[in-house]
């Protein structure tokens, strides 16, 4: 039933207008009146429909939501429908666009992002054939060419000979980091066990089949401790294990030790071991801190071993725009392999992962064919692609490229890093809080501890100190439930583990949105120590 009280049928005419054109003129004019809001004035438009983090339960929510039924004519028209998602779900989502928003690595999108997603879904083209997206593929090659220039910087003649070459392959487009990264080992797993005598592969044969034609029992990837849970996931959708994916120690910056590294890949490759390492994971840019790990002298330990080397920069990657910060990544060149997230700190729609390959041809080892798509032959991007059918990102990416340039990401990585450089140096001089991790991109974290906590943990013995720390702890985890109920601004918190300390809980702010300035900041401090305040007056004996 419409909100006219007419009621609604499925059938050839109502479906024809549905599916070719609005089906009268009010119906246009709601789509026009916030759609128009939404493509010209979208952060206009969030700050007014969305909020941060609306106060209704996710129990009350869900109450709303208890329909399992698909009715077999139409329930509302389109004017409805749109009506009914701007009034009734937008209040109750996220305004992830917010510049008070700064706890997660989701953020504002430029409002041109919207129209270049819009043009995508209206071509609908299917990059996994040629035959679907033609010059889309082409396009697509030029884009990854972009990327992988500024990131393995290798000479332009290098370029013009594989940038469309249909037998190179510097890339690929997959939906998000964690596609990337089992790519990347995918490609490494393969590599690490190729054909040999009667052994086919281990992508035709399996693991088992691979391990007993190499003479080796397990198969493992080495990976920083502050690595991202997807690689451990890998681990078990490429049939090692997760258990194999090995964390290496970290220093006390929360990059990955070297050494350790070193003396891992030493026990690990000893003459009566039956272990194949596949693959080092370095991280540019880690997940709870935002660190990097020492990609230069990594890269050197996995060419003196011949270990595939692959970088995680899912997050740190569009450093590399920043003439100022870019030398921070030094030695991703040398990796064999580079993941990077568009929906992250290139600043696009949700849905856009991108993994590159030193080598053309390192994909080869992952390469599928099908009779009806992707034959032999062909010089479709989809034979060596994780996904299969997948919309043109990099449309979305290429021109965000021309209408930004570099010069453009580099201004919004450069405020990041340097609001969070400034974030700290307020944290450090504010009396009720702590720095935990001074930012080295644009993460920090710290951790409410009033001066009364911070003089007794000063003198305190061990035993003292772990009790104390488990207060801090809980402090810290009402502090943050307690603003984000609060719905003014948002961070989240996590729990780091020092080397040789104790589990510590910590407050973890993301610098990612340009209109988040040390205005917002400070307010958000302010508001955390009036949290504090209030809830302190209410709890009897907290600091006895």
């Amino acid at each position: 039933m419409s909100a006219d009280g007419r009621a609604l049928v499925a059938n050839w005419q109502t479906l024809q207008q549905v599916f070719i054109r609005p089906e009268n003129e009010a119906v246009r004019a709601t789509l026009v009146k916030y759609m128009e809001q939404i493509l010209f004035g979208l952060h206009d438009f969030l700050r007014a429909h969305v909020g941060i983090t609306e106060a209704e339960s996710l129990i009350k929510l869900s109450e709303r939501f208890q329909d399992s039924l698909i009715h077999e004519h139409p329930r509302r028209k389109l004017a409805d429908v749109i009506q009914g998602i701007i009034e009734d779900l937008a209040p109750f989502a996220v305004n992830v666009a917010s510049p008070y928003f700064i706890g997660h690595m989701t953020s504002a999108i430029p409002f041109f992002m919207v129209h270049l997603q819009t043009i995508v879904a209206a071509l609908n083209q299917n990059l996994v054939k040629l035959e679907t997206s033609k010059v889309f593929s082409i396009h697509e090659r030029q884009v990854l060419a972009k990327l992988h220039r500024r990131i393995f910087k290798r000479p332009g003649e290098f370029y013009r000979h594989h940038i469309q070459r249909p037998e190179s392959t510097l890339g690929s487009f997959v939906e998000d980091g964690t596609l990337a990264n089992l790519t990347a080992l995918w490609v490494a797993r393969n590599r690490c066990f190729p054909p040999e005598k009667d052994f086919e592969g281990i992508e035709s044969e399996g693991l088992a089949a691979a391990l007993a034609a190499h003479g080796a029992e397990r198969a493992v990837v080495l990976v920083s401790g502050m690595g991202h849970y997807s690689l451990r996931k890998a681990g078990g959708v490429l049939g090692i294990g997760s258990r194999n994916v090995l964390a290496i120690d970290t220093d006390n910056h929360y990059r990955m030790d070297t050494t350790a590294l070193q003396n891992s890949i030493r026990d690990l490759s000893a003459s009566d071991s039956r272990t194949r390492i596949i693959a080092v994971v370095g991280i540019a840019g880690t997940t709870e801190t935002g660190n990097i790990d020492d990609l230069v002298a990594i890269g050197r330990i996995c060419r003196r071993h011949g270990i595939h080397f692959h970088v995680d920069a899912a997050w740190g990657g569009p450093t590399l725009m920043s003439e100022r910060y870019a030398r921070r990544l030094e030695g991703i060149q040398n990796a064999d392999s580079v993941t990077i997230d568009g929906h992250k700190q290139f600043y696009m729609p949700m849905g856009c992962g991108m993994v590159y390959f030193r080598e053309p041809q390192a994909m080869d080892a992952v390469a599928y064919h099908a009779a009806y798509v992707n034959r032999p032959g062909s010089v479709d991007l989809g034979i060596k692609s994780l996904v299969g059918s997948r919309a043109a990102n990099s449309l979305i990416l290429g021109s965000a490229l021309d209408i930004m340039g570099a010069g453009g990401y580099a201004v919004l990585i450069d405020h990041g890093i340097e609001t969070a450089r400034a974030f700290a140096h307020a944290v450090r001089n504010h009396p009720l809080f702590e720095l935990i991790t001074e930012p080295e991109l644009n993460i920090i974290t710290y951790r409410v501890c009033p001066p009364a906590y911070s003089e007794r943990l000063t003198a305190a013995g061990n035993r003292e100190r772990r009790q104390l720390n488990r207060a801090l702890n809980r402090i810290n985890k009402v502090v943050q439930r307690l603003q984000r109920e609060a719905g003014r601004s948002f961070v989240s918190r996590t729990t780091l583990l020092p080397r040789g300390g104790m589990e510590t809980v910590v407050l973890r702010a993301v610098i990612m949105n340009p209109m988040t300035d040390m205005h917002i900041v400070n307010a958000i401090l302010e508001e955390q120590a009036a949290i504090y305040a209030d809830w302190e007056a209410g709890t009897a004996g907290l600091t006895s």
